[in-house]
C-alpha cells in the first residue's frame, strides 16, 4: 500500500464507516475492508479508476467533489478521507465544510507549498516550482489551489474545526524531529486529522 495510505490507516479504527473522497483505484478502502473490517464508499470521477474499484470489490460512486456531499446525511460516517485532492477541487473551503458535516472525523493530505524548496525555486527563478513531486507547469496542472500548513490551519480555525493530529512528512512520507519543529518550512506533505466542533461536543457529552 502507498506510504501515505499506510500512515492514514493507523488513524482509522477497526469497524469504522468510511467515506473516501477521490478514492482513486480503491486501494485504501480495499485494504481497510480486508484488514480492519470497515464499511463505506469511495467517490471517484475517473472511469478507469471506477472500474478498478469495482474489480477490487469496493463500493464506489461516480461523483464530482465540487458538487458537494448533499447525498450524505450529517455524521453518517465515522471517518471521511481525502488524500492529495484538496488542492485540485474548485472550492476547498466548501468541501472541508461538507467533510466536517458528514464525518465525525476527517483525514486530509495535501502538498505543502510553503516547503523550502518551493520558496527557493520562486525566489531564485521567479517561476512557479516544477519538480519530481510537483511535475506540472502552471498552465497544465490539475492543482489549482496550492496552500501551506498555515493556510490550512487557518481554514480549519475559520470553520471551527479542531486539528486532532498532524504529521509533516517528506516525499517519501518520513517524518523526523526537524519537520515537527518547523513543519511549514520542512514538511513536503501534510497529513491532518480534524474534527468539527459539533463532533467534539458529541464526544465530550458521551
Amino acid at each position: 500500500m502507498r506510504a501515505d495510505l499506510d500512515i492514514i490507516q493507523e488513524w482509522i479504527p477497526a469497524g469504522s464507516r468510511v467515506l473516501d473522497l477521490g478514492c482513486g483505484d480503491g486501494e485504501l478502502l480495499a485494504w481497510l475492508c480486508e484488514h480492519k473490517q470497515v464499511s463505506g464508499y469511495g467517490l471517484e470521477i475517473d472511469p478507469d479508476n471506477i472500474a478498478r474499484c469495482v474489480e477490487k470489490g469496493v463500493n464506489v460512486i461516480e461523483q464530482n467533489l465540487d458538487k458537494g456531499l448533499s447525498n450524505f446525511a450529517t455524521h453518517s460516517f465515522d471517518v471521511v478521507v481525502m488524500t492529495q485532492a484538496l488542492q485540485a477541487v474548485h472550492y476547498p473551503d466548501r468541501i472541508l465544510r461538507e467533510m466536517l458535516r458528514v464525518g465525525k472525523t476527517c483525514i486530509i493530505t495535501f502538498p505543502n507549498f510553503g516547503h523550502w524548496r518551493c520558496r527557493w525555486y520562486l525566489a531564485s527563478k521567479g517561476r512557479m516550482p516544477v519538480s519530481d513531486f510537483l511535475p506540472y507547469t502552471w498552465y497544465n496542472t490539475p492543482n489549482i489551489h496550492f496552500c501551506t500548513f498555515e493556510d490550512f490551519e487557518r481554514l480549519c480555525l475559520d470553520q471551527s474545526a479542531t486539528v486532532l493530529q498532524r504529521l509533516a512528512v517528506d516525499r517519501d512520507h518520513r517524518h523526523g524531529w526537524a519537520s515537527r519543529i518547523w513543519p511549514n518550512l520542512l514538511g513536503e506533505i501534510g497529513i491532518y486529522r480534524v474534527s468539527g466542533s459539533a463532533a467534539m461536543d458529541a464526544q465530550a457529552a458521551s
